[in-house]
């Protein structure tokens, strides 16, 4: 059974950084895409960036270069590095891994709030 358990959310002042981790248990890691979506209250789950197995990133269009996903294998975690953050990145942020093999196997965490406020 794969975990995910993230850390790092908290309260931060607009144009500030933080930066998220998310630790997975197990051995399947290494052989799959990670993810880091976030909600915000009264909207929809959206994904924020993506890292594959071999360190592929991809981010959404919205966040103008503001984040940067990384991978440890090593350490079985995947970290969010999120600078210049405005009040509209509130949201609940969930880790994600993806991992396919016959059928697609999907692992979340419970999430970590991060609030940018003054």
């Amino acid at each position: 059974q794969v975990q995910l358990v993230e850390s790092g959310g908290g309260l931060v002042q607009p144009g500030g950084s933080l930066r998220l981790a998310c630790a997975a248990s197990g051995n399947i890691f290494k052989l799959s895409v990670a993810n880091w979506y976030r909600q915000a209250p009264g909207k929809q789950r959206e994904l924020v960036a993506s890292i594959t197995n071999g360190g592929t990133t991809n981010y959404a269009d919205s966040l103008e270069g503001r984040f940067t996903i990384s991978r440890d294998n090593a350490k079985n975690t995947v970290y969010l590095q999120m600078s210049s953050l405005k009040p509209e990145d509130t949201a609940v942020y969930y880790c994600n891994m993806r991992w396919s093999f016959l059928r697609t196997y999907d692992y979340w965490g419970l999430g970590t709030q991060v609030t940018v406020s003054s």
